[in-house]
């Protein structure tokens, strides 16, 4: 980890710093986990890699996931429903998880994103059937090298109680801030670099109470840690709330304490002007999941609107039983293109989208130690191998990236280690993780 690497000579380095900067025929000098150079001409006695042919950008950042739902991609069923359906035709399949199924989804929901690009990841894991605890997928990180902000949700309000969850999928609410206090302890690391970092992530207004609400937020601001929910996310949620608490998502969100800037809330694909100005003033985040919203049919999220209002935004691929893909860079090209559909083809720029999927999701994660290529940050960055044919005759390599491709990266390097070489993890023996999986999936499936 202290011998030096050097990218030598891409195409274009997109640093992402405060000028925005690419530099043509770039470099890149990383020592020690820490990027010591960017510039022309560059030089080491250690390792080279060479980018010609090659774009570089900061590695890509996922604000918001479920890395579980991997093991349930396509499920007939929930194929074709709206939010809630899908959810009760998922939650009886995921009661039946352990251990190893959280784990291995984990492993498998981490490597894909490393392929598209993905250097810094969230996870919101809400629900521990048969023993599982948020670790399965500290663990599942730690072995691929990503570096992480699991979250440990929550689920208190079960079908008996006029909520959405089956109530075996529920836990009581003082167990539950006792195990978030439990894993904060355990494996929180608020260092600058931290490869760990803990939020605490009560699952939604209709599974929670807002007495869990209002209590993770006091303990989430007493350990120093970032909060996490689903807000927002459809028209079936905004009438819940206003059903159910006599407002809408924003104010309900600001009455228990859950906006500021350790705040970043999924989705808000309905937030309306004064939600907007709410969080932009209270530099609350949001996670932008446009896949996710296709395929659920939630709607286009307002993120012209809230970019041009201030507030901060990244991106975020959502469940895998949602999307169905956990394909970042892919999610940067949908969230530009969603914006042309609803405002006009000028909508978003391709490097306005890229800046979203980098910097804008450090951001919204409290990691400004992330996100851009300058000497002191950390050494996490993609490199796009812009040779093949899904580049072939593009003119502006930068442009070309969000606009054509390739989706998948040559090599990813998070803090300064080889993650991805060659198209390939080699951290993982991904072959057999995989054929692990697709056995858990049949055995799901009862085949």
């Amino acid at each position: 980890m202290n011998s030096e690497i050097l990218i030598r000579k891409a195409d274009v380095v997109v640093t992402m710093d405060g000028q925005r900067a690419e530099i043509a025929g770039g470099d890149v000098l990383i020592r020690g986990g820490v990027i010591a150079a960017v510039g022309q001409g560059l030089t080491t006695r250690g390792t080279v890699i060479e980018a010609a042919g090659c774009v570089v950008t900061p590695g890509l950042v996922n604000t918001h996931h479920h890395l579980y739902q991997t093991l349930t991609r396509a499920v007939p069923g929930g194929q074709d429903a709206l939010l809630f359906g899908w959810l009760k035709t998922l939650y009886p399949i995921w009661a039946r998880f352990g251990p190893e199924e959280i784990f291995t989804s984990a492993q498998v929901g981490l490597a894909e994103l490393a392929l598209s690009g993905c250097t810094l990841t969230s996870d919101h894991l809400y629900m521990y059937p048969n023993g599982a605890r948020l670790e399965d997928t500290i663990h599942a990180a730690a072995e691929i090298g990503l570096r992480f902000h699991p979250t440990r949700g929550a689920m208190s309000i079960g079908e008996s109680a006029g909520g959405l969850p089956p109530d075996a999928l529920v836990e009581r609410e003082a167990a539950i801030l006792e195990d978030m206090i439990r894993v904060v302890d355990a494996f929180h690391d608020p260092a600058e670099g931290a490869m760990v970092r803990v939020g605490l992530a009560p699952c939604s207004p209709f599974s929670v109470s807002r007495d869990l609400m209002r209590d993770a937020a006091l303990l989430a601001r007493d350990k120093g840690v970032m909060l996490h929910t689903h807000l927002a996310e459809n028209d079936e949620d905004v009438a819940y709330s206003l059903a159910q608490f006599g407002c809408r998502p924003g104010q309900y969100a600001e009455d228990l304490g859950w906006v500021g800037e350790d705040v970043w809330h999924a989705h808000c694909v309905k937030l309306d002007a004064q939600e907007i100005g709410l969080f932009a003033r209270s530099r609350t985040g949001v996670a932008h999941c446009p896949c996710s919203n296709c395929r659920l049919g939630s709607g286009i999220a307002p993120l012209r609107a809230m970019r041009d209002a201030g507030v901060k935004v990244g991106l975020g691929v959502d469940g895998s039983a949602s999307n169905d893909a956990g394909n970042l860079v892919g999610e940067a090209r949908q969230a530009m293109l969603l914006q042309r559909v609803a405002r006009g083809a000028d909508a978003m720029s391709a490097r306005e989208a890229l800046e979203i999927a980098t910097l804008g999701g450090a951001q919204v994660l409290g990691r400004p130690d992330c996100g851009s290529l300058a000497p002191g940050k950390r050494a996490d960055l993609a490199i796009w191998d812009m040779r093949g044919i899904e580049a072939a005759g593009a003119w502006d390599p930068v442009a070309a990236l969000m606009l054509c491709g390739p989706t998948r990266v040559r090599d990813l390097i998070v803090e300064g280690r080889p993650v991805v070489r060659d198209g390939h993890v080699v951290t993982l023996d991904l072959p057999a993780v995989i054929a692990r999986q697709q056995a858990m999936a049949r055995w799901l499936a009862g085949l």
